[in-house]
């Protein structure tokens, strides 16, 4: 399996040489930004993200919620009744994101045209 993320703590030289490694360990993973940009329009569930996006299985899911919590970006929200209702959102860290994925999805539109 590919390392996508430095483990502990990111080299400060790593950080001088390229300040984009800091959003690259927290964005790492096929799935974190399409998660994130569903999330940037509304507070989902579980099952909602999942058919949002198609071909993630639960456990991949979980895992790439885990780390976005962890990474601080997402904020996960649990209800205390039967069935247990679970509910993402974005942190202000999250949110603050959004403008990049704006501009990534303005680039994705740019490029599909170019090719």
């Amino acid at each position: 399996m590919a390392r996508t993320r430095f483990e502990g703590e990111t080299p400060p030289e790593q950080i001088e040489v390229c300040p984009v490694t800091a959003t690259q360990n927290i964005i790492a993973g096929k799935w974190k930004i399409i998660i994130l940009w569903h999330l940037s329009n509304q507070t989902l569930r579980f099952g909602e993200l999942q058919r949002l996006v198609p071909g993630i299985s639960k456990g991949i899911l979980t895992s790439q919620l885990r780390e976005l919590e962890r990474d601080q970006m997402v904020i996960r929200k649990v209800y205390p009744q039967v069935p247990p209702k679970v509910e993402y959102s974005l942190t202000e860290a999250g949110k603050g994101f959004t403008p990049i994925l704006e501009s990534m999805g303005k680039w994705s539109k740019k490029y599909e045209m170019m090719k």
